[in-house]
């Protein structure tokens, strides 16, 4: 049972959080960019906070790349107005899909960690799961090889910013970057697959060019 420990918290949070993230995606301009700065500079005090003792320059800084490009590209990307709103939607759903799916077959199927050291918690059932949810997904969007390869490739880099927000956390001694949300911590443990996962939506989109769906 511990391993379901925080399920329902979790579950409360996302019922509640999600929805106002969703339609504040659909609508896009001034909400979009509102909501995506208001994220921004949350993170940025998690990040001060985070850093703020005994931490040296070039580690404080690296919060600016960190946040400022996940930032710019969920607004450059929403801004499309042809595909804008349906890629972003894909990439959310993806994230998601892919920490629902790790989080899920993590705790029932177990087994060997996946990378013990950095975080024990993570297991390769897990990652497995989580990159099976996100193929489902994208496969929902559109049966083809595309769709499957650009979720293939967007779940291992959210699954690999999890990991490097778990490293960052270790090596500053810190359990959660905050206790914002309720169940998942601060928002950098809620958005680490995302502030991996947006930069590079984003270079796909500027590849297949305005107006196209990443997953055609």
């Amino acid at each position: 049972m511990s391993r379901w420990k925080y399920l329902r918290t979790r579950a409360i949070s996302a019922v509640i959080l999600a929805p106002i993230a969703l339609v504040c995606l659909w609508i896009g301009g001034w909400l979009w960019v509102a909501l995506i700065a208001a994220i921004a500079a949350g993170l940025a005090l998690e990040w001060r906070e985070l850093t703020r003792f005994g931490r040296s320059l070039p580690l404080r800084l690296t919060g600016i790349p960190y946040i400022g490009l996940a930032t710019a590209a969920l607004i450059w990307m929403r801004a499309d107005p042809a595909a804008g709103r349906a890629n972003v939607l894909f990439v959310v759903l993806i994230v998601w899909a892919g920490d629902i799916g790790a989080y899920l077959a993590g705790r029932i199927i177990g087994g060997p960690k996946l990378a013990p050291a950095i975080s024990p918690g993570k297991t390769w059932s897990g990652a497995a799961g989580g990159l099976c949810a996100a193929i489902l997904v994208a496969l929902c969007h559109g049966i083809t090889a595309r769709a499957a390869l650009v979720a293939v490739a967007l779940s291992v880099v959210a699954q690999a910013g999890d990991l490097l927000e778990s490293d960052l956390k270790r090596m500053l001694g810190v359990k959660d970057s905050g206790h914002l949300i309720p169940g998942h911590g601060g928002l950098f443990d809620r958005l680490d697959g995302m502030l991996t996962a947006a930069p590079v939506a984003a270079l796909l989109a500027a590849a297949v060019g305005p107006g196209v769906e990443l997953w055609r």
